[in-house]
């Protein structure tokens, strides 16, 4: 096998030669830092060689492998693919205005007359936009380029590991990513966190890049590509600066002021590329452009810092349908328990963690392997890059109390896969020693434990598979106990046995997460029952409780239309109460069934589902009107938008809570003859969670139009006609 590369820096310019290789214990044979650069007069390789061979001193097999693991991600990930519909309505409505407006399209608005924009900036939702304007709306013009971000993101893991270990460390990093339930689900799903996921991972690439020779370039890239990121997922995008700039600032092979200066150059680059959509949002003029939707004031810098900022992290989002518990030393809140093990307990396990007891022991192992090694050690560093990305997401995850959802996780694959390919590679290159194959067997048990845990949770999927996990993985790791001694084909076999083992789970969740549906906007993986979110303590989805799809495994409303009955919404919900009582959300009923809407209403989570008959009502003459309809809540507006193609406001935002617009507003906009019909939730009062008690925004609208006009029912669903007042 090839072993990994050395740890000798690059010249780094005017300042000098770098550090040189040491030499400490478990340090493996070594080999060139890359292929020989061409000398004057030596024809370079083309570049279709360049791209099928791969490196010079790669074996015959690597390339090949490497493009067949793209190859085969792309076709898992594009199966089954359509399924989704819509996927989650809200952001969908968002693309389909941005691909008919480049205003909309700009400010990332729900609808394209620009009443609100969704509660994130824009940046995740610019290329689905394209590509339907390209190739019209439709499920896969909409989920492809998730999908080729899932693709991007396996390539830009093995190309970080690659450059440091051996082609099977890489490829085994590619694999663990692309087989990791949440991120299957997620780079078929249209949130924005495939962008954040695939930005992060590239940045992480960019700074061990940046390790090996010091050249600032690659530092400033990576701050670019953070930079972007927060255009996708405001401050999520930041999580991960801290390993980041240390690590760069001790390990760098620069000296130190120069260090300095490229982080500084880094984080003005970090800034330009992400404040520049802010600045222009600030200071438009705030009555020519869409409010800001998730804000009070209308103030982007608000949402970030407010609602998707802090608010995240100590459960006080203002405007949001309720905080978490437990934030500290631990505890139950609306969002699931909070502590030390979050990332492990039925609600989140299933999703990300199959591999997390492994990966951390890896990283332990790695770092204890390369802990005499000089300063500018590129091994070492790339272990502390992703190591620390891994374990700072993992904390900030695991006791953030405000509004935390399963899919979160997503952003901890890409990590959690590189440091499992990194520490694979350094133990399997020293196996002769007792402690690296006594380590590697350590990973392989854990792996092979843990993933009996997780499938004996799920009794009635697969339940022959937990067994043959088990025995699988320890069958390995006593192989790789004697890994050293063991002839090389033995040696394989039993690492092979152990690869397969603790994969065998996660493929079989992930290959249970492509064949079925995902819809609304707290989607999980998995099959039915493997992410419990709130389990019998109340928490989103817990019981019977929550609202948006009831508890695992039921049937969720769909929020497209043509597809009732198809979508499956594992796990959804948002915050519930005991058992049997669904709460009001809003333009969602209250009743005992999960607080799942009947009828042609929705909800906060699921949206509605929009008959024919609606379709047809909402259609007339809808050319004369700037909205053709206006609905309480964006995944209400986003169902009639999406199944009529026309602009639908939605007041107040995501939650009807967000105060936009403000009924003075509204009959503003209704006596200029600018809205036709009012779609009713038909909860009396707006069905708002702001706004059940009277004195919310949504529900003075709602109250001000049942009193003032003409009601129209068309099946079970109750519109009202604007144009047409009541004598009462």
């Amino acid at each position: 096998m090839t072993t990994h590369l050395d740890d000798t820096a690059r010249t780094a310019g005017p300042a000098g030669p770098a550090g040189t290789a040491d030499t400490a214990a478990w340090s493996p044979p070594q080999e060139p830092d890359a292929a020989p650069a061409p000398g004057p007069g030596e024809p370079k390789r083309p570049f279709a060689a360049r791209i099928w061979r791969g490196r010079p001193e790669d074996p015959r097999w690597a390339r090949p492998a490497f493009l067949g693991l793209l190859l085969a991600t792309c076709v898992l990930y594009l199966y089954n693919l359509s399924a989704s519909g819509y996927a989650n309505s809200f952001y969908s409505a968002a693309v389909q205005a941005g691909s008919q407006s480049w205003k909309a399209f700009f400010f990332g608005s729900l609808d394209s007359a620009n009443a609100i924009t969704v509660d994130k900036p824009p940046a995740a939702l610019w290329p689905m936009a394209l590509s339907v304007k390209v190739f019209g709306l439709n499920s896969w013009a909409i989920l492809v380029p998730e999908v080729l971000m899932g693709v991007g993101s396996v390539a830009a893991v093995y190309a970080s590991v690659r450059r440091r270990f051996s082609p099977a460390s890489g490829l085994i990093a590619g694999a663990v990513l692309a087989l990791t339930p949440v991120a299957a689900l997620m780079f078929r799903f249209n949130n924005p966190d495939a962008m954040l996921a695939l930005l992060m991972t590239v940045a992480c690439y960019l700074v061990v890049r940046a390790l090996e020779d010091g050249r600032t370039k690659w530092l400033v890239w990576a701050g670019v590509a953070i930079g972007v990121a927060f255009l996708a997922k405001t401050l999520q995008a930041f999580l991960i600066l801290p390993p980041l700039a240390i690590v760069y600032a001790v390990c760098a092979p620069v000296p130190l002021r120069k260090r300095f200066s490229q982080l500084a150059l880094a984080t003005a680059a970090l800034v330009v590329s992400g404040g520049w959509w802010v600045a222009v949002v600030e200071l438009w003029p705030a009555s020519s452009r869409p409010y800001i939707g998730g804000s009070q004031n209308n103030s982007f810098l608000e949402l970030t810092f407010g609602y998707n900022g802090l608010g995240r992290l100590n459960g006080e989002e203002t405007g949001s349908v309720g905080g978490g518990g437990g934030g500290g030393g631990g505890g139950t809140g609306q969002w699931g328990e909070t502590g030390w093990d979050r990332m492990f307990n039925s609600e989140i396990g299933a999703q990300i963690s199959w591999l997390l007891p492994a990966a951390l022991i890896l990283l332990a192992a790695g770092l204890v392997a390369t802990r005499r090694r000089k300063r500018t050690s590129v091994t070492r560093g790339a272990f502390l890059v992703w190591g620390g990305s891994l374990l700072i997401t993992t904390v900030v995850f695991s006791f953030m109390a405000g509004i935390f959802h399963q899919y979160y996780t997503i952003a901890l694959a890409p990590y959690m896969a590189a440091v499992i390919g990194m520490g694979t590679g350094i133990l399997w290159e020293k196996r002769s020693g007792i402690r690296a194959s006594l380590t590697l067997a350590a990973a392989s048990v854990a792996a092979a434990a843990w993933g009996y845990v997780l499938l004996n949770r799920t009794p009635d999927h697969l339940p022959w598979l937990k067994w043959l996990v088990l025995v699988g993985g320890l069958a390995g790791a006593l192989g790789l106990v004697f890994a050293g001694r063991l002839p090389r084909r033995l040696a394989l076999a039993a690492a092979a046995v152990s690869v397969l083992a603790a994969l065998a789970g996660p493929t079989a969740y992930t290959l249970s997460t492509v064949d079925s549906a995902h819809t609304g906007s707290i989607p999980t993986a998995g099959p039915a029952g493997a992410s419990m979110m709130g389990g019998g303590r109340g928490g989103p989805g817990g019981g019977d409780g929550g609202f948006g799809g009831g508890g695992p495994g039921r049937q969720g409303q769909q929020g497209q239309q043509g597809q009732q009955g198809q979508g499956r919404q594992n796990g959804g919900g948002l915050p519930g109460g005991t058992p049997g009582q669904g709460r009001t959300a809003p333009g969602g009923q209250a009743n005992g069934d999960g607080g799942r809407m009947g009828g042609g209403a929705g909800g906060l989570i699921n949206g509605a589902t929009v008959t024919d008959e609606a379709k047809k009502l909402l259609g007339a003459d809808s050319e004369n009107y700037t909205w053709a309809g206006a609905a309480i809540g964006s995944q209400n507006a986003a169902s009639y938008q999406l199944a009529t193609g026309d602009p639908v406001m939605a007041i107040g935002g995501f939650n009807g809570t967000d105060p936009s617009p403000t009924l003075a507003q509204f009959k503003q906009y209704v006596a200029d003859g600018r809205i036709h019909y009012f779609i009713s939730s038909g909860s009396g009062g707006g069905g708002a969670m702001g706004g059940g008690s009277g004195d919310g925004t949504s529900a003075q609208i709602t109250e001000w139009i049942e009193a003032n006009f003409k009601q129209v029912t068309v099946g079970s669903a109750t519109f009202y006609d604007l144009t047409q007042e009541t004598t009462g």
